[in-house]
């Protein structure tokens, strides 16, 4: 079984990026790792030419595929909702699976 990451990669406006940063941090990534599914999460800022906004890329390794599809159908759902009527049309999110195919370490 290969370890996946689900990538979540959002554009915030400036309206609500100090709330929602401040969101993440104590209360969506920690309600995301307890649901068991993921062993760690890194959130991080794109740096990029954007039209408006700013752009973070948040990465949670699930140790195996069959772990983040139970996150999909038991927790995802509530957990996307939250997030909608937190923030509306000031974030707009799109995800993308990773599958680790290797990972090399400087010797």
């Amino acid at each position: 079984m290969s370890e996946v990451i689900y990538n979540v990669t959002v554009n915030v406006s400036d309206e609500v990026l100090t709330e929602w940063l401040q969101w993440m941090e104590s209360t969506h990534i920690p309600e995301v790792l307890s649901t068991g599914c993921f062993h760690s999460a890194k959130l991080m800022r794109v740096h990029a030419f954007e039209q408006g906004g700013k752009t973070y890329a948040i990465q949670y390794t699930a140790p195996s595929m069959e772990s983040y599809e139970r996150y999909l159908k038991e927790a995802s759902p509530q957990l996307q909702s939250k997030t909608e009527l937190a923030f509306g049309d000031h974030v707009h999110a799109f995800r993308t699976l990773l599958e680790v195919v290797s990972v090399h370490r400087r010797q």
